[in-house]
């Protein structure tokens, strides 16, 4: 059918488009009706969205039923997802007060598109589909209600967002959502976070929000299930530590890199697939002992890596039990083994300029008998008191008995061998 204006039949076809809806409804017409690809006129995530929900739905104007998973789904669905909820907790308050005064709804779906968050303020009236979708609960994957922004970051684990008549119902056409995933220690997809509006534009740039704020909860998650990681916090300005754009990793007690957020794969390249590729002084410059004792600095510290960037870096040893060690202080029997090397800096600009190898290379040491040794050089130092050891490392008299309760089966068992 030979269209004019993307809509009459009395006319040559009109092969370009002046505005977004006019691109999308042109995209749709070629996709649709005449099995054509339509590249440039909607991005490409939404046309392998459209080509993956062809093939699982045939009917585009049927209505979407957003109906909500079992009771007993619902409780086993927020159990699992206990601990992303509870890392999100915090930037999802505070998005759901800035986004107040606006129609948006803050939604936040795990890795298999089921809401377990969203925004405690109900959608109006005028917002039906809204009212549906915006409920605990609710699966908004692909397969059951078509493209959204949600949707395609659950299948491909990228960032998008999805305008009106881009939504693959018909229903849909009149929303407008942006989403952007949330990874766990492990690389994989553990949830997403959504912006959606209906019957209006955003105003705003949503999915820069959307993609700061799931960065942060990102963070957070990725240093909440490292247990038994040395965890490195480095950019090069000082000034990024402790924001959202600051690189992190996870050093494995094996010395290996076990993991990087999106800035620090940025700042080393990409994480190496193959384990013996990642390990840490080959990717960093810098051998795992070295690395441990700066988990007795609390300033970040100038650092060059291997590939000559200068960065500043902060560590953190977190215990299996999740007890924080970056407060502990250097026994003077350990004095010897804690030679600083020298660095040059530029005042001005606040970046190393030379890094000098160490007068003298330490016995490398795992981050378990790093740990060991600071527990009982700490217990020594107080003559066996643990209360006032567990003071001075800032972890629970528990926590201490348990490391010791487990060094003591880990001897006898290798004794006993």
């Amino acid at each position: 059918m030979a269209l004019d204006r993307l809509g009459t039949a009395d006319a040559p076809r009109q092969l370009f488009a002046s505005t977004p809806a006019q691109r999308v409804a042109l995209a749709r017409q070629q996709f649709f009706e005449e099995g054509v690809r339509p590249s440039g006129l909607v991005g490409e995530a939404v046309i392998q969205s459209w080509m993956r929900c062809s093939r699982t739905h045939a009917d585009r104007q049927r209505v979407v039923a957003f109906d909500a998973v079992t009771p007993s789904r619902l409780h086993t669905t927020l159990a699992r997802n206990r601990e992303l909820l509870d890392v999100a907790r915090h930037e999802l308050v505070q998005m759901e007060h800035m986004l107040a005064g606006t129609d948006c709804r803050v939604i936040l779906t795990d890795r298999d598109g089921v809401v377990v968050h969203v925004t405690s303020q109900p959608a109006g009236t005028h917002q039906p589909v809204l009212r549906q979708t915006a409920r605990l609960g609710v699966n908004i994957s692909e397969r059951v209600v078509g493209t959204t922004a949600p949707g395609i970051v659950a299948s491909t684990g990228q960032a998008c967002t999805v305008d009106g008549a881009e939504h693959y119902y018909d229903v849909l056409c009149h929303m407008q959502c942006a989403a952007a995933p949330i990874r766990d220690v492990s690389g994989r997809l553990a949830g997403v976070l959504d912006l959606t509006v209906e019957a209006r534009r955003f105003g705003f740039d949503a999915a820069s929000m959307v993609a700061l704020h799931a960065t942060i909860i990102e963070n957070r998650l990725l240093q909440a299930q490292s247990r038994d990681h040395l965890i490195l916090r480095f950019q090069a300005s000082p000034t990024l530590l402790g924001t959202p754009l600051e690189a992190l990793a996870g050093i494995a007690p094996d010395g290996t890199i076990a993991w990087l957020n999106n800035a620090g794969a940025r700042l080393l390249g990409r994480l190496p697939e193959a384990p013996d590729d990642r390990d840490v002084e080959c990717l960093l410059g810098h051998d795992l002992a070295s690395l441990l004792r700066l988990g007795r600095r609390e300033a970040a510290q100038p650092l060059r890596l291997a590939s000559g960037l200068g960065v500043w870096m902060q560590a953190q040893l977190k215990g299996a039990d999740g007890a924080d060690f970056r407060h502990a202080v250097a026994m003077p029997d350990m004095a010897s083994a804690q030679v600083e090397a020298p660095v040059a800096i530029d005042v001005q600009a606040q970046q190393p300029v030379a890094l000098a190898p160490a007068s003298e290379t330490p016995p490398t040491e795992t981050l378990r008998e790093h740990s060991r040794k600071l527990i009982e050089d700490t217990l020594a130092a107080h003559g066996g008191n643990v209360s006032q050891a567990a003071r001075q490392l800032r972890v629970s008299r528990g926590t201490l008995y348990r490391r010791l309760r487990g060094w003591r089966d880990d001897d006898s068992s290798s004794a006993a061998d």
